[in-house]
Order: structure tokens, then sequence, then C-alpha cells
């Protein structure tokens, strides 16, 4: 196993080593409930999880009865539709009245009305991290859309962003999804980015025939560039789940990323597989 230089410097060992899972899901209507995310957490000995809406979902009723019921183990990171023009009042609303600890929202959405940005900036005020997937060019011109996107980061440099899935969700099986990645990683230059990763089966075609230990072909060395982008201290990871269920599954999903990282710091890792997220999102909702 290649092993993972040190990032270099002083960083804090957080309190709670207690692994978090920064990025899954569990809905009523899509994937699955949250009964089967709890049997994973316990099975596997995550600490906490952070729900994520389904993006197109602005029902975040289910996600908030998750967290009522289990308010030491999830939090919720919520959807609203920015189209709509009391659309900051509702994530206000979310985060004020029913503890909502984040936005999901695609890095192309713009508020209507005279302010394009005032859905993040209601974000920014609220100190909501926003997660996104980085835009496939769904509004035409997919490098315009990310040059707009990295101008918005600038504009609002107290607003957390964390970038889904090493800043793709789909592997990355040619020129266009590894140029994806690299801009992706290139937003590292903001000090206000984050980023998360799954397991190999995000970024790696399945292999064949499966067996003991081979379970994808080579894949690219994505978990290591993000590191050195992005350091320990803006590093997350996330399951994914119930989609990592597609492929090497919840136990893979972790096993494979802590293998990533198996020669950095204990303190790194503690950061990586739990503090910045519970530092993210439930230091928030204490």
């Amino acid at each position: 196993m290649e092993m993972l230089p040190s990032s270099g410097g002083s960083i804090e060992i957080p309190e709670n080593l207690g692994v978090v899972d920064a990025h899954c899901h569990a809905s009523e209507f899509w994937y699955e409930p949250v009964e089967p995310l709890l049997f994973q957490m316990d099975r596997h000995g995550i600490e906490r999880a952070v729900i994520v809406q389904v993006l197109g979902q602005y029902d975040n009723s289910y996600q908030r009865k998750c967290v009522q019921a289990h308010p030491d183990r999830l939090c919720s990171v919520v959807s609203v539709d920015v189209n709509r023009e009391d659309s900051c009042e509702e994530l206000e609303r979310l985060a004020l009245e029913e503890g909502a600890t984040g936005l999901f929202t695609h890095s192309i959405e713009r508020s209507p009305g005279d302010d394009p940005l005032a859905i993040w900036r209601t974000a920014e005020r609220l100190k909501l991290p926003v997660i996104v997937p980085l835009s496939r060019g769904k509004g035409g011109d997919s490098q315009k859309e990310r040059n707009e996107f990295a101008e918005l980061i600038a504009e609002l440099p107290r607003l957390p962003i964390v970038l889904a899935h090493l800043g793709g969700a789909k592997p990355p099986f040619g020129e266009d999804e590894t140029s994806l990645r690299a801009q992706a990683f290139s937003l590292s230059r903001f000090p206000n980015v984050y980023i998360t990763f799954g397991g190999v089966g995000e970024i790696a075609e399945r292999a064949f025939p499966l067996g003991p230990g081979h379970y994808y072909g080579p894949f690219p060395p994505y978990h290591m560039m993000a590191y050195e982008a992005f350091g320990a201290e803006r590093l997350m990871w996330g399951s994914n789940y119930p989609r990592v269920s597609g492929h090497e599954g919840y136990a893979g999903a972790l096993a494979s990323a802590k293998e990533r990282f198996a020669g950095l710091p204990e303190n790194e890792q503690g950061l990586i597989f739990g503090g910045n997220a519970n530092r993210l999102y439930f230091s928030r909702a204490a």
C-alpha cells in the first residue's frame, strides 16, 4: 500500500475520534428508510451520520423525524426549492425551528430576483455548510458554470462548501470525468472548500470475475490527490449509503477508504473519519 505523506503543521486532535459518515441518505420514498442505515452504523461501529436530502425532494419532514428520534446520532442536511420566492425564509425556518445543519443544492443553483446568491448568502449567515455535486454542464456550458461557481466561492469566504463524491458522483471512466475531478481539486485554493470521498467503488470499475480480494480493476489515485490538495483538515469520508450497496457495500466502502489513509498519523485519520464532520455539522446541532 502506498503511504500518504503527512500534510504537516499542527492539527488539533478531536476530542471524539468516533467514525462519522458525512454523506448518506434516508427517505420514505427513495432509496431506503433510516432503519437499514442505523443497522449498518451499528454493525460497523459508526457513531454518527449526516443524512443528506435527495436532490429534487423539498419535503424535509422525514429527516426531521429521524433526527428527533436519534438526536445523538443523526443530523439533517436539507434541500429547498430555490425558485420559490420565500426559499431563503424556508431555509432559515428549517435551520432555526427544525434544526437543519446544512443545505444540499446544485453548484449552478441561483436565486430569482435581484440577488442570484441570496440562498447562498442565507446559508452563510446561518452558518450552514452547503454540500454540492459539481455541475456536469446541465445549463449548457460546463466550463462557464464551473468558473461562475469559483466566483461564487470567492464571494462567500465564510460559507463552508463541501464538494460531494470527490467532485463527481459517477466513476471517472473517461477524460471528461478526470477533468471534472481535477477542477474539483483545484477549488482547494479556497480555504472554505471541503471535499468528501467514499469507497473505491465510486472511482473504479468492477472487476470481472469477482473474487476474494479482487473487487475492482485499476483505479486512479484520487484519494491521495484529494488529500494532497485539501489536507486532512478539509477531507471527510461519506459512504453515500444506500447507493454504496450497489457496489462494494457499506463495510467495503469503509474498509477501502481506511486502507487508503492507513499511513496517516492518527490525529489526521481522526479528522478525516469523524472530526471534521463533527465540527461542521454536529457542533451546530449541539
